[in-house]
């Protein structure tokens, strides 16, 4: 954003120093500000778990340094397809995911900054892959807003998921077939996030499925309820 304002900013080869020199004056631009993929990447995980689904997310932000998810998606088999848009500032493109077939994945230390706020999505996507995936090298995510390790393993295991927990990381045995029927009462645990997991894992539970706390969605995306029901048909 910085250079399409016309300031003299380089990123080195190394790609982790950035070169700055004064410029005598900055343009104003008329910008457009790409989707939240982070936000996004609910109804991306929504449409691969649930049957005869299809979804299309408009203007995404596709930085590489945010798009994580969607090499895990690719990895475990997601049905997904990527549409670059043209961009003169932050790349951008629509993203359209259906119902898929998943395969198990492993994610190390490598895989995790860029996709750090997604893990819990990552591990609801293993908890319904086919095989055994396995999360290491996140022990950060035990210092967010809950310890998401330890809550993720929590809630996972009130649907019937076998999955170990890890000092960082987790370690899931996946059920392609996975279904409750009985009433599961899922705890946000004042966690936004975790919030809005519960309700994409709801999706593939016939039984009644109770969000503790849901208030907490207000914290990053207040609309998301009402957003994720209008998708929904039947």
């Amino acid at each position: 954003m910085l250079k399409q304002f016309g300031a003299n900013v380089e990123t080195l080869d190394d790609g982790l120093t950035i070169k700055v020199q004064p410029t005598k004056e900055l343009r104003g631009q008329e910008l457009v500000v790409p989707g939240d993929i982070s936000s996004a990447a609910f109804f991306m995980v929504a449409a691969a778990l649930t049957p005869n689904s299809k979804v299309k997310l408009v203007n995404v932000s596709l930085n590489p340094t945010r798009t994580g998810i969607l090499r895990v998606l690719e990895k475990m088999n997601a049905n997904m397809t990527i549409q670059a848009r043209q961009s003169d500032g932050e790349p951008l493109g629509d993203i359209i995911v259906e119902s898929s077939k998943l395969t198990a994945i492993k994610i190390g230390p490598k895989d995790v900054p860029a996709l750090i706020d997604e893990l819990p999505l990552v591990a609801l996507l293993a908890a319904h892959a086919d095989g055994i995936s396995e999360i290491r090298g996140a022990a950060e995510l035990r210092f967010k807003e809950t310890d998401r390790i330890k809550t993720v393993c929590q809630e996972l295991g009130k649907l019937g998921v076998n999955v170990k927990e890890l000092q960082d990381g987790m370690v899931i045995e996946g059920q392609p077939q996975l279904r409750v029927t009985a009433d599961i009462s899922w705890d946000s645990h004042r966690d936004h996030r975790l919030g809005m997991l519960g309700a994409v894992a709801a999706l593939r539970n016939p039984g009644q499925f109770r969000l503790k706390n849901s208030q907490v969605l207000g914290i990053s995306y207040p609309s998301f309820l009402t957003d994720l029901a209008s998708l929904i048909v039947g």
